[in-house]
């Protein structure tokens, strides 16, 4: 499910661009195919209007700032919208499993639900007009998914209780607070919060060892927190600091009190990850579809997302002064890295949970 933490305001774009999508041509939930090497801009706009609506999973309006984006569709495009709240492993099942009568026409999935949603025929290939502005490693080459935003790990610090918050992971292994990442048995945030600390420390997706080692020595030291670092819990207090994605770190902060918190990304090393779109390939609305995945990767779209603390794809979109001064300094981000090898992620992740409970959870009292 999607948290709730996120606000968010108001503002209208207008695209004028006319571009190509490639992709081949597609089934859809009709049977008859669709070309989506043959369509421009101008038509997709015009058969999404036919349309009328838009429906989404995993797209809720209080996650990264959606419901901006879908106030803009309805305004600009006459679009109605409903969306469902659920799990991306959710998302590409109901997809699966209404293929002769779909309901869903657009998820937001993590990255690693992309592939999977290829793998298994669900989605429509849509590359839109900013296909170039998108880094190779945040789309599918064909354009079955591609990434919206992006959430870097960061370290937060609750300067009431931590006079010197650490700005790196050497200084928070050598500090004297707790560490709070929340549960590594089945959260994907905390389990990327070890990876991070791998990185950091000289291993990567294939070695997750260091990562296992770091968090085994504060474990060691009585400084590994059992606290989840939610946000009830950081507003009362019982989390010093802890390391969270940062547009829910950035969230928190600004919910409780932005003066109390300190907010940063470590400087030897971070991990980013993401959240792409995939376009139902059975989909009633498949061009009101493809008309929001351009929408959510033009300047407007972007800013929406940075409205909801979420770090914008393209590096290059031009952002309201309201949107830049939700995020964090650029120069922050310079030794941030994507997952190198997917795949040697999902098998490192499915490991994890033993790893942890063998080596770190064992000195936990």
């Amino acid at each position: 499910m999607r948290g709730n933490q996120l606000s968010w305001k108001r503002t209208v774009v207008v695209m004028t661009s006319v571009f190509l999508l490639a992709g081949c041509a597609t089934e859809t939930k009709s049977g008859t195919s669709l070309d989506t090497s043959q369509l421009t801009l101008d038509q997709i706009v015009e058969k999404a209007k036919q349309e009328g609506e838009v429906n989404s999973v995993g797209m809720p309006d209080t996650w990264a700032n959606w419901g901006e984006t879908w106030s803009n569709l309805s305004k600009e495009y006459g679009l109605k919208h409903t969306d469902t709240d659920m799990s991306s492993a959710e998302e590409l099942a109901k997809f699966e499993a209404e293929k002769e009568d779909a309901t869903a026409d657009i998820g937001d999935v993590g990255i690693a639900f992309g592939p999977l949603a290829k793998q298994k025929g669900l989605t429509l290939p849509y590359k839109t007009s900013y296909w170039n502005d998108i880094p190779d490693w945040a789309k599918d080459d064909e354009g079955h998914w591609l990434l919206g935003y992006t959430g870097t790990l960061a370290f937060i610090t609750d300067k009431t209780k931590v006079q010197n918050p650490p700005k790196s992971w050497a200084d928070l292994k050598n500090g004297s607070y707790k560490v709070a990442i929340g549960d590594v048995m089945k959260a994907n945030q905390a389990q990327f919060a070890v990876l991070a600390a791998a990185y950091a420390n000289g291993g990567d997706e294939k070695n997750i060892q260091p990562g296992i080692d770091f968090f085994a020595e504060l474990a060691k030291n009585k400084r590994l927190s059992t606290s989840d670092p939610s946000l009830a819990n950081l507003e009362k207090g019982e989390v010093e600091v802890a390391i969270l994605w940062d547009f829910n770190a950035l969230g928190y902060r600004d919910k409780i009190d932005k003066n109390r918190f300190d907010v940063l990304i470590p400087e030897e090393a971070s991990v980013s990850s993401g959240y792409a779109t995939v376009i139902n390939k059975y989909a009633k609305h498949p061009h009101a579809a493809m008309l929001a995945r351009e929408y959510i990767l033009s300047d407007a779209g972007q800013s929406n997302l940075a409205r909801g603390y979420a770090r914008p794809i393209r590096a290059n979109a031009k952002l309201d002064e309201s949107a830049k001064a939700m995020l964090l300094p650029d120069d922050m981000y310079k030794n941030a890295r994507p997952v190198g090898d997917l795949t040697a992620w999902e098998e490192t992740a499915k490991k994890l949970p033993q790893l942890w409970q063998e080596k770190v959870l064992i000195h936990v009292r």
